[in-house]
C-alpha cells in the first residue's frame, strides 16, 4: 500500500504520525482557520483567490506570518505534496493554527501549519447526476460577526448540522443566520435562481466568503445572468426555479428538492460547463 504523506510545517511526514500535543491551541480553543482547495491535473486551482482569503482570515485572527502564504507558497506546497503522494487530482486542506503557550490569552501569535491531500478520481468539476435533497437545519442559527466569513477551526455548527443531516437521511441542510435569513449550507455557499435572476446571501448575512462562490458569481455575470448578493427570506426556496450549492473542492452541486418542492438544473449545468472551461 502506498505511503501517504502530509506536509507539517515544511516537513514531509507519514499521514499517521502523531504531531500535535495536548497544548495545541487549535485543539484546546479552536484557535485557527483552514483553507480547502482543489487540484486538477497537477495544478492548484484558483490559488490567488485562496491566498487572498487565507491572508485576510489570518490577519483578522491576528496570526503572524500571513504575508508568507501568498500564491507562490500555496502553489509550491500543494504541487510538492501532490508529487510526493503521486496524486494528480485531489482535495487539499491547509490548516493554520496559532503556535503558542498560554490560556485564552496567547503568549505569542506565530503561525504553524499542516497540509494534507486526498485523491479525487475526476480531473474536472463533476456536476452531481442525482440532485440533492435538502431541508433547513432548525436547531441552531449562525451568528453574524467579522468571523462569520472565515473558515475558522471552530466548526461546531457545521458538525451538528451534519449530524442532523445524517439522522434525517438528507443530502444537505441549509443554515439560517441569527435573523432567520438564508446563510449557507453545512458545507457550501447557496445560490437560488428565481424569476430569471440569480440570488446568493450577501457576506453581510454571515456566510463563508467562498472562493467558488466568487468564481460562480463572475461566471454568471460573464453569461449576462443577473446576480444579486442580498438578504434572502428562506421562503424563496418554495418558489425558486433552481437551487444549487458551491464549494472549492466539489465545484457546483445541484439541488433537486426542498420538502415537496422540485427544481430544474439548467443554470447549474451551464455554469458547471463554464467552470470546467476555466
Amino acid at each position: 500500500m502506498l505511503q501517504v504523506f502530509i506536509n507539517f510545517n515544511g516537513n514531509f511526514i507519514p499521514e499517521e504520525t502523531k504531531v500535535l500535543t495536548i497544548n495545541n491551541r487549535a485543539f484546546k480553543y479552536g484557535d485557527g482557520l483552514f483553507e480547502t482547495m482543489r487540484m486538477i491535473k497537477g495544478e492548484l486551482k484558483f490559488a490567488e483567490l485562496h491566498s487572498i482569503r487565507l491572508q485576510k482570515g489570518m490577519k483578522a485572527l491576528k496570526i503572524d506570518g500571513y504575508k508568507e502564504l501568498d500564491t507562490w507558497f500555496l502553489t509550491e506546497k500543494a504541487e510538492e505534496l501532490a508529487r510526493r503522494n503521486k496524486v494528480k487530482n485531489g482535495k487539499l486542506r491547509l490548516s493554520i493554527y496559532r503556535d503558542s503557550d498560554g490560556l485564552y490569552t496567547p503568549v505569542e501569535n506565530k503561525m504553524a501549519w499542516c497540509l494534507d491531500i486526498k485523491p479525487i478520481e475526476e480531473n474536472y468539476y463533476k456536476l452531481n447526476a442525482k440532485g440533492l435533497i435538502v431541508e433547513i437545519y432548525p436547531d441552531l442559527s449562525k451568528p453574524i460577526n467579522f468571523l462569520s466569513n472565515i473558515k475558522t477551526a471552530n466548526s461546531l455548527i457545521y458538525v451538528l448540522a451534519g449530524i442532523y443531516k445524517g439522522q434525517n437521511k438528507l443530502d444537505e441542510v441549509v443554515l439560517l443566520n441569527q435573523h432567520g435569513f438564508l446563510c449557507e449550507t453545512s458545507s457550501s455557499n447557496i445560490f437560488v435562481y428565481f424569476q430569471n435572476h440569480l440570488f446568493t446571501p450577501a457576506l453581510s448575512e454571515g456566510c463563508v466568503e467562498g472562493v467558488m462562490r466568487q468564481i460562480v458569481i463572475n461566471l454568471a455575470r460573464n453569461l449576462n445572468i443577473p446576480v444579486t448578493e442580498a438578504q434572502i427570506n428562506p421562503n424563496i426556496l418554495y418558489e425558486a426555479d433552481e437551487v444549487f450549492i458551491t464549494n472549492a473542492s466539489r465545484g457546483i452541486q445541484s439541488v433537486m428538492g426542498f420538502g415537496v418542492k422540485r427544481y430544474f438544473n439548467e443554470i447549474s449545468k451551464l455554469l458547471n460547463f463554464e467552470l470546467n472551461k476555466l
